[in-house]
Parts: C-alpha cells; structure tokens; sequence
C-alpha cells in the first residue's frame, strides 16, 4: 500500500511500524506534525506533550531503560533544551530502541535561529540519519531503532522544514514486534552516571563509534551515483534533490548516514571523479570533516552561502559560476508589504497596547506575542529563548537598581511559562527582585497550531486532565498578590499595570485571555464594529493597534471635513469578515466614531 505522505507523516508512521512504544514531545515548528500525527493516527503508542523538550527526552529515556522502543521529536533549539540528558544518554545507551527526531528551520521561518544540528549528532557521538524524502523519512525513523538496539545508543534522525512539510509517495508496511521485552531491569552500573561508571562508559561510547564507522561504509543510505565522472557531488538531505533537479547527469555520493561518515566510501568516490563538490545547507558540517580526512574538494562554502536554504537556482549559480538557464518569473506583478501580524482580536493587543502607552521596556519571549516586536505596535524589545523574558527582566533590575523601578516589564505566554518560565519566576522571587512578569494566558500554545499543555486541561488526545492555575503557581513560587486582567479591557489592565510595576517587590499579572482561534473557549463571539465616517477625524489611533480588521483610506474633496467641520486626512474602515467584536476599537477612540453593533458595549467575550 503506498499513501502521499509529508515528511512529518512519514516519521509518525515510521515510528509505528517500528513498534515504538512511547512518543514525547513539545510542539515547534517544523516538528509539530510528528506528535500530532502519532496521537491521532496511531493509538497504540502512548503519545504526550511534555512541558518541555528536556523532560520530553527524559520520559522516553525512561522508556528506552524499560525495555521499550520510544521516540522524542523537537525543532532544532529544543533540543538546546534537552542537551543537558542527551549528552550523558550518549554514555547510557538503551535498552528498548531510543530514537531523537530533531527537525532544523534553515531560513528561520518560524524560529530564533538556524543552527544546524549535525553538529549535535557530532558533539554527542551518536549516529545520525539525514532522509531526502518522505520515503527515506520512515524508513531511516524504522532503521534508526535498529541502529540503537544494534550498537547500545541514542540515534539521531535529522529533517530539514522542507522535508518535514513537503509530500511525496511512500510505501506502508506493517509494525513490527520488537526483540526487546518491557520490563523492569536493574542495571546501576549502564544507567547511573556516577564518575565511576561514567569514566567506564566513556570507553564504551567510543568504542561504539568505531563500530559506527565500520557501519557507515556498509549502510546502504550512503548510495554512490556514478555518471558524468567530470564532476561529483557529495550532498545529503535536501540538497541532494536540489543538487539533482539541475545536475542530473552528473555523479552523486548522497548520504543517508551524516554521522559518523564512511572514510573509504567518500576516497573511493574521489578516486573515480575528476573534482568534486560538497552541496550543503548551513554549516560546512560535510565539507569540513571530509577535508579533516585529508581530501580537497573542488568547492564548498567557497561557492554556496552558509546562511538560509538552497534552492536549485543558487546550486546551479554556485556550481557552474553563473545561470545556466534564467528563470521565468511566474508573478510579474508588485505585491504590496504585508507584515506579520497578530490576529484580528487577540487578546495580546490590549496588553500591548497599554505597554506602549506607558512606554515601559518590554522584555519579550518565545511566541506569538512576540510579534508585538513589529510596527505599529513596535512593543517587544528583547527576545532570546524560551523563558528569557523573565531572567532578563531580574537581570535588568538588578543592574538599574532602583531608577529602572516602572520602567520594566517581561511577558510570557502560557505555554512557555510552564516550559522554561517557572525556573526564573522562581529566581526572581528568591533574590528579592522587583521585576514585573506578565503571563499572558491565551489557554494554548498559539504559535505552533492550538497545541495543548499542562494549564489547557486537555491532553494531546483531547481528554480532560489536571489544569496549572497560574495564580496559584506564582503564590507558591514567592509572589505575595498576583493578579488577573480581563486584556480586553483596557482601563482595568492599564490600572493594574501601573499598580503593579511601581511595586519595590516581584509582581505576576495574569492576562486571561483565550486565542481568538480556540473556539471551544467562547461562548459566543460579539457582532463586528463599524466606523461612523461622519465622526471619524482619520487620527490612526484604532489603526496604530495592528488590528487586521482595521484599514485607513485618504480622502480629499469634500470627504476631507467630518460633518462638523473638521479637517481630516483620512478615514478608518473596519473589515466586518474580519472583526470579532472585541472593542479595543471601541476603547481608543476618543470621538465616538467606531460604533458597536451590541446593546451595551462588551470589553471582550463571553468565554467557557
């Protein structure tokens, strides 16, 4: 049976007919699917979302010592969050199978970087697997717990975004039984990193990588492609089918194994091309540790840039010196500017919105706030890493003293509160800061599609469980009084704002505020506003929200005066496809002129 299938899709079911066990992860883009395909799709494996990626690998850690066949799936940072165990697993090994999927973002478009994480696969001395397609993508997820089982260790599993979410044909089979039984073995000296078993499991460690290399030169993932013997290409991943769709007469040495590297492979390849090329994304990782084997490519970085992702047209340009064949645009047309931007009613623009006037410094994170970072609303000042709002905030603090008292604040989402702010908040209160912390509580994890975590009540696969209270977390970390906010409102969340940063002690305000794309959290949502153009004075202060729903059009003639004779530039239009009715609108306008279609006006929504 064959099925079109993502890359992400493929790693799901690979790790079905793997008979994996346990699947943990936390949700980041290009990852995302991997998790959500597993517990939709395969109920047989027992699927989480963990609060986050080091506690993901922890978990199928523990399942890899029972016995188990078990998978953790990250995007390319978290796994800077799970290194701590996953540098001292290279040591451990497994029982059951152990298999990381650590999907890379080149040309960031959805991250904070584009780290390159065969590196990591390096650092760690553990094998990795690189597919170039949906295909290889389960079959390399199959094989790697083989691998793992076969040679005691952790494997790697490395997509790239556009092997994660583009489709292609793959070919099903069936789950296997796999050979390791669950159960229970005590194992001290294998599983417990004391510096006496650790110096013994060092060697261990090594002494696997050497059977690894022995491994690499026989795997047939490592395919050597002999044509045109006057140029060839060493590539893996994407860059293979890039490399290919433009060169497919000249000769390949595609690598499905990207660590450790086959040494006579690679010679034997040299020896029967006339020059080669290394064709990668990001870092010289292939180029760099084939030249350390003492061989010299014709080109590398040299010819292809190390920053943001390949494509046909600059493989051809880097290979050949110039186009070999111009491209014919498909669009000849302008498209007018259009910015990220938060949606119509979400409930972070009222926060922002009374942040900006009070013209604090925004320390930002993680998320889909963080786009309160861009104009109009230009409010997020720094953003680092998950959590880091809130240590950077401390920091701040501590180096101002008392004249950055009301000066500064830190949000936070939700989610990425409870996967890496509660440690800081924690800090904050210990060391006797005066730092305001505001979460902003959206009831998901937003920017990655609507996933659950511990404050939604919801599991992965929809059941009702335990739900974090934020208030009641933040008491027990030190915070004496944290409040909530309705960011809707305005006046109220500007009140408390301001109370709340003057403070000389730690302060938490919670925003409660579900994501206007979480329908299961509103009641009823309010009918659209509508602009009275008879009143409006064009002064952009509704449009200098970023509300989507919210456009401005120039006037002249006799347009150019209100009705009572007011001079005017322009006038504010409210899109109502696009309104929810939320009233932020409403609350800025100081001329009346944004009118609303309820009763009474209503700061928000009615939610569950």
């Amino acid at each position: 049976m064959k099925k079109i299938m993502s890359g992400n899709e493929a790693i799901a079911r690979g790790a079905y007919e793997a008979g994996v066990r346990v699947a943990a992860a936390y949700p980041g883009t290009p990852s995302t699917e991997i998790m959500e395909n597993i517990s939709r799709e395969y109920k047989d494996i027992y699927a989480e979302w963990s609060p986050n990626e080091k506690v993901a690998l922890e978990v199928v850690a523990g399942a890899s010592m029972a016995g188990a066949r078990a998978m953790a799936s990250m995007k390319h940072v978290g796994l800077n969050v799970a290194a701590d165990p996953f540098m001292t697993l290279s040591y451990v090994g497994v029982n059951g199978g152990l298999v990381l999927i650590t999907c890379d973002d080149p040309e960031l478009y959805s991250s904070q970087n584009e780290q390159d994480n065969r590196n990591y696969a390096k650092f760690a001395k553990v094998p990795m697997f690189e597919p170039s397609d949906s295909q290889e993508a389960k079959d390399f997820t199959k094989l790697a717990f083989e691998v793992s089982e076969e040679f005691d260790t952790p494997v790697m599993v490395r997509s790239v975004t556009r092997i994660s979410h583009a489709k292609g044909i793959v070919e099903l089979g069936e789950p296997v039984v796999p050979p390791v039984s669950v159960e229970i073995r005590k194992q001290t000296e294998k599983f417990t990193m004391l510096p006496s078993f650790a110096r013994i499991r060092h060697r261990v460690m090594e002494e696997r990588l050497l059977k690894l290399k022995d491994f690499a030169e026989q795997f047939s993932g490592n395919q050597m492609e002999i044509n045109d013997p006057t140029v060839g290409i060493i590539t893996a991943g994407i860059s293979y089918q890039y490399a290919k769709e433009v060169f497919p007469d000249y000769s390949y040495l595609k690598l499905g194994m990207v660590w450790p590297l086959p040494k006579r492979l690679i010679g034997e390849f040299f020896r029967k091309v006339k020059k080669v090329y290394v064709i990668e994304e990001l870092d010289p990782f292939l180029e760099e540790n084939i030249r350390a084997m003492g061989f010299r490519p014709k080109g590398g970085k040299d010819r292809f840039p190390i920053c943001g992702e390949l494509n046909p047209l600059i493989v051809e340009k880097g290979v050949l010196g110039k186009r070999f064949k111009a491209p014919q645009p498909v669009f000849t047309g302008s498209v007018p500017p259009r910015p990220p931007n938060l949606c119509p009613g979400c409930p972070h623009r009222g926060v922002f919105a009374v942040l900006k006037k009070l013209k604090v410094y925004t320390a930002g994170d993680i998320g889909c706030y963080t786009l309160g970072g861009y104009p109009p609303l230009s409010v997020i000042h720094s953003n680092v890493c998950m959590g880091s709002s809130i240590g950077a905030v401390h920091g701040m603090a501590k180096a101002l003293g008392e004249k950055g008292r009301g000066k500064i604040v830190g949000v936070i989402g939700d989610s990425t509160f409870l996967h890496a702010g509660v440690h800081p908040l924690m800090n904050v209160c210990y060391n006797k800061s005066y730092a305001t912390i505001i979460i902003l509580d959206n009831r998901t994890t937003g920017m990655t599609g609507s996933q659950e975590h511990p404050g939604t009540g919801y599991t992965i696969r929809g059941e009702k469980t335990h739900k974090i209270d934020f208030i009641e977390l933040g008491r027990a970390l030190g915070i004496e009084n944290p409040r909530r906010v309705n960011p809707w409102n305005l006046e109220e969340t500007e009140k408390v704002v301001r109370e709340e940063i003057e403070k000389e002690e730690p302060s938490l305000i919670v925003s409660e505020g579900p994501c206007m794309l979480l329908r299961r959290a509103f009641k009823k949502l309010n009918k659209p506003l509508r602009v009275d153009e008879t009143l409006c004075v064009g002064c952009k202060t509704c449009v200098n929200l970023g509300c989507p729903a919210i456009s401005y059009q120039p006037v002249e003639g006799e347009m150019a005066f209100t009705a009572e004779g007011k001079k005017r530039k322009g006038i504010a239009r409210i899109d109502p496809t696009l309104c929810p009715g939320c009233h932020l609108c409403y609350q800025v306008c100081k001329f009346g002129a944004i009118q609303s279609g309820e009763e009474r006006p209503i700061f928000g929504f009615e939610t569950v």
